[in-house]
């Protein structure tokens, strides 16, 4: 089988690759034991254009290792420059789809999560990483070593005790939509590690569906969209058909 077969290619030119990455995969840091996203897409470069030695291709951002969707590399040293410079100063915008869980009616985490009702709204955080455990808290907003973090979301669908959200964070803080969702009572459907009590295989039920970005040479805006996985079809084909 071909790396290409292995690969779900998004958008392809000379400066970047964009593609769909599999939940359960590394993006990157290779420490020979997980195979990473981005070895697997300097195998398909080297292996398409049949590039002698190394293969470069930079890494302007990341996805969580159980998080599936679009995810974008550039192919040049300028190309990663300016790419990593959209991601940084957030001039790229993100749409994710999460599945949660809501809280059962009369419980205490139904008190947390009145913004449940709403189609639409915003959430606002102050975060920081907890070392030891390797989790992401919300903390107040005075703890030494805060950041903020903030999203909007639309409620997509409803059914059977999940709801399906479009997410757009406004900042790119690590764990930043799995640890804001799962503080008001509404982990993540899969994601054990804040909450969750379901499994989904190797992954969350987080996908990045889409990015739009400018392109590092023409300036003009693209935009990727990645599928869901099969897994989703399957587990949330109810919810999925319940959006209007």
């Amino acid at each position: 089988m071909s790396f290409a077969d292995a690969l779900d290619i998004l958008y392809e030119d000379n400066h970047c690759l964009a593609l769909n990455k599999p939940a359960g995969w590394p993006t990157t840091h290779f420490d020979g034991k997980d195979e990473t996203v981005d070895r697997l897409a300097k195998s398909y470069l080297k292996e398409k254009y049949d590039k002698p030695g190394n293969v470069f291709l930079g890494v302007v951002h990341r996805l969580d290792k159980p998080v599936s969707g679009a995810l974008v590399f550039a192919r040049t040293s300028k190309s990663a420059a300016r790419l990593c410079e959209q991601f940084r100063e957030g001039m790229v915008e993100k749409q994710y789809w999460a599945v949660v869980e809501d809280p059962p009616p009369g419980s205490r985490g139904a008190a947390l999560a009145p913004w449940l009702k709403s189609d639409t709204g915003s959430l606002e955080d102050y975060l920081k990483k907890d070392e030891p455990s390797t989790r992401v808290e919300v903390v107040p907003k005075d703890t030494p070593g805060a950041q903020s973090a903030r999203l909007l979301f639309v409620v997509r669908g409803r059914h059977n005790g999940l709801t399906w959200l479009e997410l757009r964070p406004h900042t790119g803080r690590k764990h930043q939509l799995r640890v804001q969702l799962a503080s008001r009572a509404c982990p993540i459907y899969g994601d054990l590690k804040y909450g969750s009590d379901q499994v989904l295989g190797h992954s969350v039920a987080l996908h990045a569906h889409s990015l739009t970005f400018l392109h590092p040479t023409s300036k003009e805006p693209i935009t990727v969209k990645a599928d869901v996985p099969k897994i989703w079809r399957g587990r949330f084909a109810h919810l999925l058909a319940s959006s209007p």
